[in-house]
């Protein structure tokens, strides 16, 4: 049988060899931390500190909004200096707490939010797991505790985690499973656990051998969990694509997830799950995979949410010759948001630091439409890109929602293929940030 997969999808450079070998380790900040009140979908957190308030590492300094919200914590032991917008690496001001940094790392008492696992309920551990502030790590940061109360959870099948890392040069997920393989499938567990009918599956790309193997193995004596592998391709971790790719199940649009059946977890999320429900630890740090040709030496990093970009590129080695590349990117390279700024803090949702020495795309002048159907070919939502971006550009509404423009997954695909080299996915997605925009309205 072959490999699980999708339509569609391309190959670009993977760019793992940089950093996939090497083991992650801990940077403990040394400057200021910066928290957006707004590292999730969803309202804003809200400031439970104020200037002067001495905080420690584990603390709690923001409540979620609303029901789709997610708390926040200090990941540093100091004093609350302001509560004020500051920039982050998406190029908006966001209101942030910001801490200055004491260095002494003094911590919450975790061991008070331990509880026996056997004696909780389902809710006492979505409340546990909303407490602690987790949210999708993988990018979308929405909030876990929401994923994990569907409307009908009589309905809920399977629970995937996402280890296929599909963009080209991350490690961190797969430096996750490698080193914490215990944490992920009980993590899992908890999850599974909470719904009568489900199935764990843990979904690995088969660019990761030594994943799939330790993890299968761990799993010999486990009936309710699997591995399953799937082929190497871009963007086989989205997941429309991943639920369709493990399960043969088919989402659009219009629909969650877990109205076919299924919850999609970050890898980083299922750990961090564990560690709030078994540990009693809110999440305040993630792996970032630091990388691309500009940097001395790329590598995987344990960081503490807050804590400046500038530092954790330094903590790297810094660039190569001391140059500034030309290119930076908050991310994988198709899916990512080019940085114009390292002065910005770390979130939840950062997998990555790209430090490309050199900027191709700015070299590319885009050209008319060939019509030569690459984009169409790729295209994993079977939709035909070049005809959506020619009504995008027209301001053509109607002809754009027609020909299922709200089906585009924003992956890159047709950009990345497209020997005319037109920005269809950024204008594709321009069109549809604006539909959705009004929508709200």
């Amino acid at each position: 049988m072959g490999l699980l997969t999708f339509s569609g999808g391309i190959h670009p450079y993977e760019g793992k060899d940089l950093t996939k070998d090497k083991p992650v380790r801990e940077y403990l900040p040394k400057g200021e931390c910066v928290y957006p009140l707004s590292q999730h979908i969803g309202a804003p957190a809200v400031p439970i500190v104020k200037r002067g308030d001495r905080v420690l590492v584990g603390q709690k300094i923001a409540e979620a909004g609303g029901f789709v919200s997610a708390n926040i914590h200090s990941s540093i032991s100091g004093t609350v200096k302001m509560i004020e917008p500051r920039m982050t690496s998406g190029g908006n001001k966001v209101n942030s707490i910001v801490i200055e940094n004491d260095g002494l790392f003094e911590t919450v008492d975790f061991s008070e939010n331990v509880r026996d696992l056997s004696t909780l309920y389902r809710e006492d551990i979505k409340d546990m797991i909303k407490e602690a502030g987790i949210v999708g790590m993988g990018g979308a940061g929405f909030p876990s505790h929401v994923k994990l109360s569907p409307r009908n959870e009589d309905d809920i099948e399977y629970i995937i985690v996402n280890g296929a890392e599909c963009e080209p040069y991350l490690t961190s997920d797969y430096r996750r499973m490698l080193e914490e393989t215990d944490k992920l499938i009980l993590g899992l567990q908890i999850c599974v656990n909470l719904f009568d009918k489900a199935k764990g599956i843990i979904a690995i790309e088969d660019n990761k051998p030594e994943a799939i193997a330790k993890i299968s193995e761990h799993l010999a004596d486990n009936d309710k969990i699997e591995v399953k592998v799937l082929k190497t391709k871009y963007p086989q971790g989205a997941e429309r694509q991943l639920i369709y790719a493990t399960t043969g199940r088919y989402v659009n649009s219009k629909m969650l997830p877990a109205d076919a059946g299924c919850i999609v977890h970050n890898a980083d999320t299922i750990v961090s799950i564990y560690e709030a429900v078994i540990e009693g630890k809110p999440l305040y740090t993630r792996i970032v995979t630091v990388t691309g040709d500009a940097i001395v030496n790329p590598c995987n990093l344990l960081v503490r949410n807050g804590t400046s970009c500038r530092e954790i590129i330094e903590a790297a080695g810094g660039f190569k010759d001391g140059k500034l590349p030309e290119k930076i990117i908050a991310g994988g390279p198709m899916m990512g948001k080019a940085m114009f700024s390292l002065d910005v803090p770390a979130v939840k949702g950062l997998s990555a630091l790209l430090c490309m020495t050199h900027d191709e795309v700015q070299d590319w002048e885009p050209s008319a439409c060939i019509r030569c159907g690459r984009c169409v070919d790729v295209c994993p939502g079977r939709i035909i890109p070049s005809d959506l971006a020619k009504y995008a550009e027209h301001g053509n509404i109607d002809a754009f929602l027609k020909h299922d423009g709200m089906e585009c997954c924003e992956c890159g695909c047709c950009s990345y293929v497209c020997p005319a080299k037109r920005h269809l996915t950024q204008t594709i997605a321009g069109t549809r940030k604006s539909i959705l925009a009004s929508k709200k309205k």
